[in-house]
């Protein structure tokens, strides 16, 4: 019986306690869109990205032109020469896919050179958020373009304009 009522104590201050809560949404999204310089940022992101897949093809290119060769001439090459003409084209593959990982890799340029450019803006945003939602008195902020769990929110709580007037930029 005790237990129960411990239970059923717990489960009341719980509810009371989360009633008095405040909580607001963000959408992230939103709020970049309408930071000039986050489009920036994923423009230069895009051009390194599209020079370094260029320079990734070509060395792709250049293994496929090893073995075309290879095919042609595997007919006249002696056993010496065709495992010479082998192991070129396998250096080369390999070479093409050293590059693929040191550019596009969990840890690679990309990676870096995105977190580069990106964290700063993050940060600034980050800060804007806490700061509103401490003006606010908000105890929890959540991002509506990032949660799949959200299935309705009141637009009332959305601060996102207010983080926007806090960055110093209005919505386009």
């Amino acid at each position: 019986m005790k237990k129960v009522l411990l239970f059923v104590a717990v489960a009341m201050i719980s509810v009371i306690s989360a009633s008095a809560q405040k909580y607001a949404m963000v959408d992230m999204e939103y709020i970049l869109k309408n930071i000039p310089m986050y489009e920036s940022a994923n423009e230069q992101i895009k051009q390194v990205s599209e020079k370094w897949q260029k320079e990734v093809e070509a060395k792709n290119e250049e293994a496929k032109n090893l073995y075309k060769n290879y095919q042609t001439e595997v007919v006249f090459l002696s056993d010496e020469m065709r495992v010479k003409k082998e192991n070129e084209i396998v250096a080369k593959e390999k070479e093409a896919n050293e590059l693929k990982r040191k550019y596009f890799g969990p840890q690679g340029e990309l990676y870096k050179k995105r977190e580069s450019l990106m964290k700063p803006i993050q940060d600034e945003i980050y800060v804007a958020i806490k700061d509103v939602s401490e003006a606010k008195g908000y105890q929890m902020v959540f991002d509506k373009a990032s949660s799949m769990n959200i299935v309705y929110y009141s637009s009332k709580a959305d601060i996102s304009d207010d983080v926007l007037t806090k960055l110093g930029y209005s919505k386009k």
